[in-house]
């Protein structure tokens, strides 16, 4: 009976171990609502620098939300044609790097230069459409 007490204790210490993780993500990627966006090159730096608003992915292939969300997303940018950048970290991690992004999927919206949104986890396509 003590190893069931002793497999409960670790359960459980392991269980709050992973939400305070996760809270200590989220409430750093909250941090970064209303600082400025970091310069990006290319087509979406020039796209971000006109002030316009752009909505950025980030996604990674092993990821089982991602995998389930980023169709949808991808679908979405090319619908919209510029504003939407689906983002692979495995493939521009300089770029997560730069946003600060530590979990995936992470959901970033930059309107004139500024980070107005952070969202981490999946998110309902219609809410990413409202987004934008």
């Amino acid at each position: 009976m003590t190893y069931v007490y002793a497999i409960l204790g670790v359960v459980g210490g392991l269980i709050v171990l992973f939400l305070g993780l996760q809270f200590f993500l989220v409430a750093r990627m909250q941090r970064q609502k209303g600082k400025p966006a970091p310069e990006l090159s290319g087509k979406i730096g020039q796209w971000v620098s006109k002030g316009k608003a752009a909505m950025f992915y980030f996604y990674s292939p092993s990821c089982g939300a991602c995998r389930a969300m980023t169709p949808a997303v991808k679908k979405l940018a090319k619908s919209r044609k510029d504003g939407v950048y689906p983002i692979d970290i495995s493939q521009d991690l300089a770029t997560a790097r730069k946003f600060g992004v530590m979990a995936t999927p992470t959901t970033i919206v930059v309107e004139k230069g500024i980070i107005q949104q952070v969202l981490i986890g999946p998110q309902p396509t219609s809410a990413l459409k409202q987004l934008l």
